[in-house]
């Protein structure tokens, strides 16, 4: 049995998106209309930096020790090159993970990672929560700072190591819709 024929009658849960990594991993994201409608929104808001400003949303970022991974959202410096098809990690501003039912994974997992490889900015973005925990100060184990910023509360200025600003608007961050039948 092939392993194409094995895929094609493998059944993935329902609400999830699955990526085939050419280095063989088969990775499972939960989605819903919040997450998405979150990740647009910030898009809209990274329109700031310049409509060819360097900003990716699930696309693959070389990492080392083979731990690539496809941020929600990424801000990369605009002199930022390709090796290959994909850009590196050393090339990233800010990523910003969007809470979906895989909490712990965005709040621990991905703060020690990204602190670890020295990214500047981390965003948890929760629209459960309905707060924005912002990360800097990167160290081999996460982030100095922490601050947490709530939904309604303004536009959040974050600097970027470049010099330019990315302006998160917290008053236009989508929140979730209470699920049919519930009151």
């Amino acid at each position: 049995m092939s392993i194409d024929s094995t895929i094609a009658r493998t059944e993935f849960p329902e609400g999830h998106v699955v990526f085939f990594g050419i280095d063989g991993k088969i990775i499972l994201t939960p989605r819903s209309f919040e997450h998405s409608s979150t990740i647009r929104s910030m898009q809209i808001d990274s329109l700031s930096l310049g409509r060819h400003a360097k900003v990716a949303s699930n696309v693959y970022i070389d990492f080392p020790a083979d731990e690539n991974s496809a941020p929600d959202f990424a801000i990369l410096r605009e002199d930022a090159r390709r090796d290959g098809a994909r850009y590196s990690f050393e090339d990233v501003l800010l990523i910003s993970e969007v809470v979906s039912t895989s909490v712990r994974k965005d709040y621990d997992d991905c703060t020690a990672k990204y602190g670890r490889y020295g990214i500047p900015v981390y965003l948890v973005v929760d629209p459960y929560a309905r707060e924005v925990v912002l990360h800097t100060q990167p160290t081999g184990a996460g982030y100095i700072a922490a601050h947490t910023h709530k939904y309604g509360t303004g536009k959040l200025p974050i600097p970027l190591a470049d010099g330019r600003t990315f302006t998160l608007d917290l008053d236009q961050l989508p929140l979730p819709e209470p699920e049919a039948g519930a009151r």
